[in-house]
Parts: C-alpha cells; structure tokens; sequence
C-alpha cells in the first residue's frame, strides 16, 4: 500500500512539474486603472490558486471560532453581564456537571 501511495504521489508531482514546464510563457494581467503585471502563467496560475485557499480560509474562520467557543468548558469562558456564573464543582449525585453527559457505554 505505501508503495501504491508513493507512486501516486510521483506520479501528481511529475504532472505538476510537466505542466508547469509547458507553461512559461509571459502572461500579462490587467488590474484596475492601467496597471499591469507580467509574469510566466504557472506563476499567475500558483497566485490566484494561493488567493483562493486564503479566502476559502478566512472565509471559515468565524464558524469555526463559534464551534470552538461552544466547545470550551463554561467555566473558561467570561460570563455575560447580569448573568450568574456555573459553579465549578457539581452539586449532582452523578458527579456530572449540568453541561456534562456521562459516557456511552456501548455505542
């Protein structure tokens, strides 16, 4: 199997480097109010490809930071004006705090 991956992997990097080969003439991109860029088209290409990923990125950014707030333990996070604080320790005969659930045994 780690053979078979190997190989695949060879086999997308030597594409990749094949394309990029066959692709160096100069490319002109015209931007907004006469300027322009030169620069070989798997240059430009690899740009728009890295812009794209930074976007698609940020742009998953504010639902993972709310994913991850409602994962952290309620005793981390700061309290919200005129709200009381959970205690820390259970008062419930579990030993399971009120946002806590005991293990599945089980499943």
């Amino acid at each position: 199997m780690r053979v078979f991956v190997w190989l695949l992997r060879a086999f997308i990097f030597f594409t990749l480097f094949a394309f990029a080969l066959n692709n160096q003439q100069a490319v002109t991109v015209n931007w907004f109010f006469g300027a322009q860029w030169q620069a070989p088209m798997v240059i430009v290409m690899l740009a728009v490809f890295a812009a794209g990923a930074a976007l698609g990125v940020i742009a998953m950014l504010p639902g993972a930071w709310q994913r991850w707030q409602r994962r952290r333990p309620a005793a981390s996070r700061p309290a919200a004006e005129g709200a009381t604080a959970v205690p820390a320790t259970s008062s419930l005969p579990s030993g399971f705090g009120p946002d806590q659930q005991p293990p599945r045994v089980g499943l």
